[in-house]
C-alpha cells in the first residue's frame, strides 16, 4: 500500500535510520571520546590547598600537590592533557608580568611536578602575562596602551623557560601581533623543536571570561578591557586573517574561544587550514550550564555532553573543558 506520505517523500523515509538504538548506533556521525578532552586546572601556592571557586561550581583552585593527585585521576580516566593557569601571590604581580621569567615560578613548579609524577599526561602552559601583571593585562602596558613588542619579545623569553620546566606544549593566549613566530624561533634556538604551540588563532573580546578571571584572581586587577588586542566578537573574517597569520608563523594547532558563541569559526578554520583544531568551552559557558542544572532547569549531563559534541560536529578535534573529567567518567560508564 502506498500512503501520500510515500507520495509526498517519494517514498524517503528519514526515521527509518532512527527507529532503533542499533540503527542509530550505526549512522552516528560524530562521536565524543576521552581523546577529545584537555582539562584546564588552576594552580595556587601552597601546600594540601583546595579552593572551591564560588562562580564555577565543581571547580576548584589546587596546591601543586593537590593538582598531581587529580591528574592521577585525570590520567586513569584518559584524558591526554592538563592545561595549566596560575594564581600567584599578589605581591610577586607588577606592571610587566616579570615573574612570567622566573624559572622557579608557580606554573614551572606545577609542570616539573606533573612531568615527574604523571609522565604519562600532556603539560600545556600558557604564557599570557595576564596571571603575573597587577593591572590585569595580557601584556605590558605603558601609559595606558598594551605594547605589542615589548610584550611578544617576554612572551617568547618565558615560553623557553616553560619548555625548559617541562612543558609539553606551549600555549599563547595573549594577541599580540607576531607572537607566534617569536615563540618559535626562540623554543628552535633553545633546542625546543619538539615542543608544540597550540595558538588561541581566534580569542574574542567575549562576555563568557567573568568566572575565569575570578579563579586567576584577575578580574578586581583588570583596568579597562581588551578589546585592542582580542578580536570583536562581530568579525569572522577578521578571525580567519589572524589564524592564517599564525598559521604562516608556525603554530601546530589552533584553539578557538570562547566556543559554543564561535561554532562557525571552529568549522571555517578546519577547513581552510586542516590542523588541529581546539574550542575552549570557557568558565562562562560551563558556570552557565551548571548554574541552570543546580536551578533543576536543564538536565546538566546531558547539555554538558550535547554541548562537547557539538564542538566535533564543527570540525574540533577536541575541547578545553572544565567538564573534562565528569565527560570522562560519563564517557567511562558508556564504554
Amino acid at each position: 500500500m502506498t500512503h501520500i506520505v510515500d507520495q509526498i517523500t517519494g517514498h524517503r523515509r528519514m526515521r527509518r535510520n532512527r527507529k532503533a538504538d542499533w540503527t542509530r548506533r550505526l549512522v552516528q556521525e560524530n562521536r565524543l571520546t576521552v581523546d577529545d578532552l584537555i582539562w584546564p586546572v588552576f594552580v595556587v601556592p601552597g601546600t594540601n590547598v583546595l579552593e572551591p571557586i564560588a562562580a564555577m561550581p565543581g571547580v576548584n583552585r589546587m596546591s601543586v600537590d593537590r593538582l598531581v593527585e587529580a591528574a592521577k585521576e585525570a590520567a586513569d580516566l584518559g584524558i591526554p592533557a592538563l592545561a595549566t593557569f596560575p594564581n600567584i601571590a599578589m605581591d610577586l604581580r607588577d606592571q610587566t608580568g616579570s615573574n612570567s621569567l622566573a624559572a622557579d615560578n608557580l606554573i614551572n613548579q606545577a609542570t616539573r611536578a606533573l612531568k615527574k609524577h604523571v609522565p604519562s599526561i600532556g603539560v600545556i602552559t600558557d604564557v599570557a602575562l595576564d596571571p603575573f601583571t597587577d593591572h590585569g593585562h595580557d601584556g605590558i602596558l605603558r601609559d595606558g596602551v598594551i605594547v605589542n613588542d615589548e610584550t611578544v619579545e617576554l612572551v617568547a623569553r618565558a615560553a623557553v623557560i616553560q619548555a625548559d620546566a617541562g612543558s609539553d606544549i606551549i600555549a599563547p593566549s595573549d594577541m599580540m601581533d607576531g607572537r607566534i613566530g617569536a615563540i618559535r624561533q626562540a623554543l628552535d634556538e633553545a633546542g625546543h623543536q619538539d615542543v608544540g604551540i597550540m595558538s588561541y588563532a581566534t580569542k574574542f573580546a567575549s562576555a563568557f571570561y567573568g568566572p575565569y578571571r575570578e579563579a586567576i584572581g584577575t578580574g578586581g586587577l583588570l583596568k579597562g578591557d581588551k578589546k585592542t588586542y582580542y578580536l570583536d566578537p562581530a568579525n569572522g573574517t577578521e578571525a580567519m586573517r589572524d589564524a592564517a597569520l599564525d598559521v604562516e608563523e608556525g603554530a601546530d594547532m589552533l584553539i578557538v574561544k570562547p566556543g559554543l558563541p564561535f561554532l562557525d569559526i571552529c568549522w571555517r578554520i578546519k577547513e581552510a587550514f586542516g590542523l588541529p583544531v581546539f574550542a575552549y568551552q570557557v568558565s562562562g559557558e560551563y558556570a552557565q550550564i551548571k548554574a541552570a542544572a543546580m536551578n533543576g532547569w536543564i538536565d546538566g549531563d546531558r547539555v554538558m555532553m550535547e554541548t562537547l559534541l557539538a564542538f566535533k560536529r564543527a570540525g574540533c578535534d577536541g575541547i578545553i573543558s572544565y567538564f573534562a573529567i565528569e565527560a570522562a567518567r560519563a564517557l567511562g560508564k558508556q564504554a
